[in-house]
C-alpha cells in the first residue's frame, strides 16, 4: 500500500542519477530514473510525478525543453519541477524560473539541501506527505500523528480511509477518478479493481458521518468522487 510521493529524476550522469535516487528513496520517496528528456516524457505521460528533479543538459531534448513542453500541458503544469544546472549565471538562472521551472539548483549541490527542497515544493502540492495539519470545515487531519477529528470527535479510520481522506483533503473541490485515487493511495504498481475505491469510499463516509454531521463526500456521475 502506497501513499509514498514519487520523485521523477531526469539526469544523465548514471553516478549522479543513482547517488540522487538512493538518498530520495532513503527520505521514504519512491523513485522514476530517467536518462534523457524522451524517457522522461514517456514516464510522465504513463502517469504524472509529485516532484520532478531535472537536469538542464540532457542529450537531444535538453531540460529546459522538457519543461517547457510540461508546463504548457494542463494536466502537467502543476507537477513541481526542480530544475539542475551547472550554469550559475543569473541569466540562466532567470531562463530556468522563465521556462516555468519552480526552483533552480546549481551544481556542485549538497545533497541535504535538494531533499530540502525537495520537501518544500511536497509541502505545497502534497501536504500531508510532509506531516502537514489539513483543515477542511469541522474536519482536521493530522498527518504526524495520524489523527483526525471532526466537530472535536476523534474519528477511527483504518490506514487506506485515512490516505484517501488526505488525498481529497490536500485539494478540495477537485474531482479524482477512481483510476487516479488508486495510482495515489495504493500505489500505481500494485493491481487493484476500482470497485475497490467505491468500498472504501462507503466506509470513509461511514466513518466521517460517525458522530452525525452531513456527508461532506460527493459523488460526481461518470468522474469520481471530490470532497466539498
Amino acid at each position: 500500500m502506497s501513499d509514498q510521493p514519487t520523485v521523477l529524476v531526469v539526469e544523465d550522469e548514471a553516478a549522479q542519477r543513482e547517488v540522487l535516487s538512493y538518498n530520495l528513496e532513503a527520505e521514504g520517496f519512491r523513485v522514476q530514473r530517467a536518462e534523457n528528456g524522451e524517457e522522461a516524457l514517456l514516464l510522465v505521460e504513463e502517469g504524472a510525478p509529485d516532484v520532478i528533479v531535472l537536469d538542464w543538459m540532457l542529450p537531444n531534448v535538453s531540460g529546459i525543453e522538457v519543461c517547457r513542453q510540461l508546463k504548457m500541458r494542463s494536466d502537467t503544469r502543476g507537477v513541481p519541477i526542480i530544475m539542475l544546472s551547472a550554469r550559475s549565471e543569473e541569466v540562466d538562472r532567470v531562463r530556468g524560473l522563465e521556462t516555468g521551472a519552480d526552483d533552480y539548483v546549481v551544481k556542485p549541490y549538497s545533497v541535504i539541501e535538494l531533499m530540502a527542497r525537495v520537501r518544500a515544493q511536497l509541502r505545497r502540492t502534497r501536504p500531508a506527505s510532509v506531516g502537514e495539519r489539513l483543515e477542511f470545515e469541522d474536519i482536521v487531519l493530522d498527518a504526524d500523528t495520524h489523527r483526525v477529528t471532526r466537530a472535536d470527535n476523534q474519528l477511527k479510520l483504518g490506514p487506506t480511509e485515512f490516505r484517501l481522506l488526505s488525498t481529497f483533503m490536500e485539494k478540495p473541490g477537485r474531482v479524482w477518478s477512481r483510476e487516479q485515487l488508486l495510482d495515489r493511495v495504493w500505489g500505481r504498481d500494485i493491481y487493484v479493481d476500482t470497485r475497490t475505491v467505491d468500498v472504501h469510499i462507503g466506509r470513509l463516509r461511514k466513518a466521517l458521518c460517525q458522530f452525525g454531521g452531513a456527508d461532506p463526500l460527493r459523488t460526481v456521475r461518470g468522474a469520481g468522487y471530490a470532497l466539498g
